[in-house]
């Protein structure tokens, strides 16, 4: 049974891949060649020189804060003792 078992999978897997191996062959009517080489050339300069390495929306915005950190604080600690924000990790308000 356990060598039935292996030779089904194995005959699966290969079976699997033989499908995925079958692609066309390129050749030139697949690309369009009535641009000349300084002209592709030319073209992928221009979009090196305005492309950027850093992903879109990946800047991080800075804040600058003006408040006193004791005070955030005090204002943190009065807030959760009136029960004005919720406490422990189920999130109820006390």
């Amino acid at each position: 049974m356990n060598k039935a078992v292996r030779f089904l999978s194995v005959a699966a897997v290969a079976a699997f891949a033989a499908f995925g191996a079958h692609a066309d062959e390129a050749d030139a009517s697949q690309f369009e060649t009535n641009r000349t080489r300084a002209e592709v050339a030319a073209e992928a300069a221009t979009v090196a020189q305005t492309r950027s390495i850093e992903p879109a929306g990946s800047r991080v915005v800075t804040y600058k804060s003006t408040a006193d950190r004791a005070a955030v604080r005090a204002q943190a600690a009065e807030a959760l003792r009136t029960g004005q924000i919720s406490s422990g990790e189920i999130g109820n308000a006390m």
